[in-house]
């Protein structure tokens, strides 16, 4: 498969022509070069591929994780029917989001930034740094045993930053218990990875995690809440 590289506004565009099939390996590389080299954010434009097989459709999907995992954007426009009507079949299309023209998958990508960017800042003021650590378990939902371990080191009603060896990707969805001692206890709630930082080292030189809470009961809302508050008191009288 040939690969023609642009780049525009910051922008990394990838226009994709022939065969995504088991010999287009080169896709994969393409897109390792251009996170470690370029930039995170990439545009394909699908507009010249003839054929994809289920093997392409594999190596779309893993084009996509190894985007995800360096925290980058991807957007994908002029996408043919036949190419479309295949990812619906897989079910990447939930995945990607398609576009009609260059300057609508661009303007996306700048959009995905500054919202980016204001989530960051609504987890800084979400996350207050309370001086306390806690045992935090977690899991993949559909995992059966807690084999992962880290510490809260900020924790909200809303959610909390994990510091641990192993972080999730952004949008993984989780299980996780609190251990919040000498009360409420362990209390475990259903969980969303909204920010990852591999990158930063800031406590105990390990990554950090921001889950978001969701389905959470307002009883284990109001215990949550209750232990903030009394860490915050106990930690202002000190």
């Amino acid at each position: 498969m040939k690969i023609i590289i642009r780049e525009r506004d910051g922008v990394v565009i990838l226009d994709l022509e022939g065969n995504i099939t088991i010999d287009a390996s080169n896709l994969i590389e393409t897109i390792g070069e251009v996170l470690k080299e370029k930039t995170k954010d990439i545009v394909c434009n699908f507009e010249g591929v003839n054929v994809i097989d289920y093997v392409g459709v594999s190596l779309v999907a893993v084009m996509y994780k190894n985007v995800l995992n360096q925290k980058g954007r991807i957007k994908l426009y002029n996408v043919p029917v036949h190419v479309a009507k295949l990812f619906a079949a897989v079910g990447l299309n939930k995945v990607f989001e398609y576009y009609s023209s260059e300057d609508e998958a661009v303007a996306e990508i700048k959009k995905d930034k500054r919202t980016t960017e204001k989530l960051k800042q609504q987890l800084r003021r979400k996350f207050k740094r309370i001086p306390f650590k806690a045992v935090v378990e977690y899991k993949q939902s559909l995992s059966k045993d807690f084999i992962h371990k880290g510490t809260i080191v900020n924790l909200s009603a809303k959610g909390a930053l994990v510091s641990a060896e192993h972080v999730f990707s952004f949008g993984d969805l989780l299980i996780v218990r609190l251990h919040l001692m000498p009360g409420p206890g362990v209390i475990e709630v259903n969980a969303k990875v909204v920010w990852i930082d591999e990158d930063r080292e800031i406590f105990e030189g390990l990554p950090e995690m921001g889950l978001e809470f969701y389905d959470i009961s307002t009883e284990k809302q109001r215990q949550i809440i209750q232990f903030v508050e009394r860490h915050l008191t106990h930690s202002s009288q000190q």
